[in-house]
């Protein structure tokens, strides 16, 4: 613990240093994409939770517009979607570090075990069911433990990512679960998603208060200064972009609605480098049983496919990357600016 926080305390001076000698410009800039551009991530959250969502996030990003993803790897689904992406290994591919099992009858526990982390662990022995609780009842030692657990899992599995995330936000939801979130990418030089530049939508899809903008801020020159990239900005609004009743159950008009809801939300982009999240799914008859959310889910991988959507990135100018090349970018600074 003491070796972790030393190494927290020196890249935060260092990072101030940094800052100080830094113009006022955009990541995506620091980066090497032009000034002005909007950098984006079409990222799909919860591969590995159900057959559904691996076969949802798959059609995103090799039928589709979706540029990345990340994998739950307390889920059973995990397996199946990692022997697919060792058979695709060009596909953008991070960790969505899990703390939570939100689902009443499907649920997954810690893979450090209840003895190692029993303030993870709910009465039914599963990882607790929202954010809140995590807050209550985990420590951030807890925390970090899980979370090099999960990373020691993928590893295992000859699954190197690409970045890492946070379910629900859970890991950005107290600084000092947010410290050990960035000391594992750091320690591990792996992308860490922060909103840590101008964070305008974020902050107000989030309502984030000041103080949180100013961590998210601060955490972001603590990973730029330790090599990594940095997002200016998060788009996290498609999961509240509810079906209307009257359009459920017709593919083509769901399509139709979540595509123009992206197309608002791309012409929302500000300049810099931004991740968009979604929930791509491929729901069968069983995914009810997991979850009311599937129209949702299915509403976004449909967009996804949407020739309206592709077009629309295009005609507003917009850039798609992906976690690696951003990673790419900043070890080619880190290279040619030792």
């Amino acid at each position: 613990m003491k070796k972790r926080l030393l190494v927290f305390a020196a890249a935060c001076m260092v990072c101030m240093a940094v800052a100080a000698q830094q113009p006022d410009s955009t990541y995506a800039e620091k980066l090497g994409f032009p000034k002005g551009a909007r950098v984006l991530i079409l990222h799909v959250d919860d591969v590995g939770m159900s057959y559904d969502s691996n076969e949802g996030a798959i059609k995103a990003m090799t039928e589709g517009v979706a540029t990345s993803c990340s994998v739950m790897m307390p889920c059973p689904w995990v397996p199946a979607f990692v022997h697919y992406y060792k058979e695709h290994p060009k596909l953008d591919v991070g960790l969505h570090l899990t703390l939570t099992a939100e689902w009443k009858g499907y649920r997954w526990g810690p893979l450090s075990g209840k003895k190692a982390t029993p303030g993870l662990v709910d009465a039914e022995g599963a990882l607790w069911p929202s954010v809140a609780a995590v807050v209550e009842h985990a420590s951030a030692a807890e925390v970090g433990t899980e979370i090099a657990a999960q990373l020691e899992r993928a590893r295992n599995m000859g699954f190197e990512p690409t970045h890492l995330d946070t379910h629900m936000g859970t890991l950005l939801a107290k600084p000092d679960f947010a410290q050990q979130y960035i000391e594992l990418g750091i320690r591990n030089h792996i992308p860490v998603m922060v909103p840590g530049g101008h964070a305008k939508l974020i902050s107000e899809q989030a309502q984030a208060s000041e103080a949180l903008l100013q961590q998210m801020r601060q955490a972001g020159k603590m990973l730029w200064a330790s090599g990594l990239p940095v997002l200016d900005d998060l788009h996290n609004g498609s999961y509240g972009d509810k079906i209307p009743q009257e359009l459920q159950g017709d593919d083509a008009k769901i399509q139709a609605f979540k595509t123009q809801q992206y197309i608002k939300g791309i012409r929302s982009l500000l300049p810099g480098l931004t991740m968009m999240i979604m929930h791509c799914t491929a729901t069968t008859e069983v995914f009810p049983h997991i979850s009311d959310s599937g129209p949702v889910r299915r509403g976004d991988m449909l967009a996804m496919l949407d020739p309206a959507l592709k077009k629309a990135i295009q005609d507003e100018g917009i850039i798609l990357t992906t976690w690696r090349e951003v990673k790419e970018r900043r070890e080619k600074l880190n290279r040619t600016n030792p």
